[in-house]
């Protein structure tokens, strides 16, 4: 057993704290806003220019005009706020982002992360991610734990280029939560129905006791 994608983006969402101002990242984070936890407020970044997402909408219900960074279409509410890419990143740089969860090919146990290309795969760009992740609090991973073909992406050091390096302070996998500490990476939590035995196994990077 482990978590699927949405139980990970549901555990990433207990990462939330009220009053937060947070930029969710395409893929699995962007599941985030359907768990937010009940009593707690938090604003939703976009970084194309919008303060305040929604969930998702229902079926029928979408407005091709209101979309997030991954042009997946979302719904507004009644406080967000629309402003151009400038400003969204100056919000970014300026460190008014409490916190980013973002998606990754690849973690190393020193925090490096990569996950914005693939050498020789087509890619649509960089997006925000290195800026995000110079300017924000705090950042958390939510990923699969190994490839399709079942080899570690949390990783001694990176293979891939880097978004950033140091910059990882959890990472939420199907298997379970990891902080990055001094030494490697410690082990936070268990998904349901897996030992600590099958995470270490399914970890290429060291995990300190």
């Amino acid at each position: 057993m482990a978590w699927d994608r949405n139980q990970m983006a549901a555990r990433a969402a207990q990462e939330l704290q009220d009053g937060w101002y947070v930029n969710l990242g395409i893929g699995i984070p962007t599941l985030v806003s359907n768990y937010i936890p009940e009593g707690v407020e938090v604003t939703l970044q976009s970084e194309n220019g919008m303060l305040g997402m929604g969930p998702f909408p229902i079926e029928g219900e979408e407005d091709p005009d209101l979309i997030n960074a991954g042009k997946q279409t979302i719904t507004e509410l009644p406080q967000t706020a629309y402003f151009d890419s400038a400003q969204s990143f100056a919000m970014i740089r300026g460190g008014k982002i409490a916190m980013a969860i973002l998606g990754a090919m690849e973690v190393a146990e020193n925090g490096d992360l990569a996950n914005w290309m693939i050498p020789g795969k087509l890619v649509k760009g960089m997006g925000g991610a290195m800026d995000l992740v110079a300017g924000v609090g705090r950042v958390v991973v939510v990923m699969d734990h190994t490839n399709k073909h079942g080899d570690s992406k949390v990783l001694k050091a990176c293979t891939l280029p880097l978004t950033g390096k140091g910059v990882v302070d959890r990472i939420i996998t199907g298997l379970g939560v990891l902080d990055v500490v001094e030494g490697g990476l410690k082990i936070v939590e268990l998904a349901d129905g897996v030992t600590e035995e099958e995470l270490r196994a399914a970890t290429e990077a060291t995990i300190v006791n």
